[in-house]
């Protein structure tokens, strides 16, 4: 689990191809001190340390991955975004974060307004019904609100922090992200999903039988 806020942008320092696909990434987060098996977020795709060595690290991508994320198109040479794991304890300043990738998206538009950086991006219609306004969504691994929603797009909004310790300021139109639906979104959005569905039963709400169902007795 995470949350969202990224901690450094490391730099792709090389890739090898093959039935699992195998990325070196330099970082200033202290790669010596990681532990093999331990998950990190990269752009946003929760992945598995397998290697490390003074400030790199190994991760491998599954063909899963690749098919969806953009961590097929990385290359040598790319900075990527990275988060390590949340531990029990830690303040969570963004929002929860599984580190399962739910679609690729595309930059459909930038402009400044004043001190921010507003991006527009394309929203895939599998995931429309996880977006609220002013709810959350994760871009490349970032945790940030959406300031505004349509049938077809979103809009956010970088203030000069998040433009100076992540990568996404640096995208332009046409441009691929990896995006992540709020979690309790995807949820409230399975249970309405549900409603229509031969023998889902009664419309969404609590009852005697979902109380049941959850392990408790309604009636103490």
């Amino acid at each position: 689990m995470f949350t969202g806020l990224i901690q450094d942008t490391g730099t792709v320092t090389r890739i090898v191809p093959g039935a699992m696909t195998d990325l070196w990434i330099r970082t200033s987060l202290g790669a010596e001190a990681f532990t093999l098996g331990e998950s990190i977020a990269v752009d946003g795709a929760c992945l598995t340390v397998v290697e490390k060595g003074g400030d790199t690290f190994r991760v491998q991508a599954a063909p899963e991955t690749l098919r969806r994320t953009t961590l097929g198109a990385r290359r040598a040479g790319d900075r990527v975004n990275l988060e390590r794991a949340l531990a029990l304890g830690d303040r969570l300043g963004g929002h929860l974060v599984s580190g399962h990738v739910d679609a690729v998206s595309e930059v459909l538009e930038t402009f400044a307004e004043g001190g921010s950086w507003v991006m527009v991006f394309r929203l895939p219609p599998e995931l429309a019904p996880c977006f609220i306004e002013k709810g959350s969504v994760t871009v490349d691994g970032i945790s940030l609100t959406v300031n505004a929603v349509e049938a077809d797009r979103f809009r956010v909004q970088l203030i000069p922090e998040t433009q100076q310790r992540t990568t996404l300021h640096a995208k332009g139109p046409g441009a691929q992200v990896n995006l992540e639906g709020d979690l309790i979104g995807k949820y409230v959005a399975r249970l309405f999903a549900l409603r229509g569905t031969p023998g889902a039963g009664q419309a969404p709400g609590l009852s005697e039988a979902v109380v049941r169902a959850a392990g408790f007795s309604p009636r103490g």
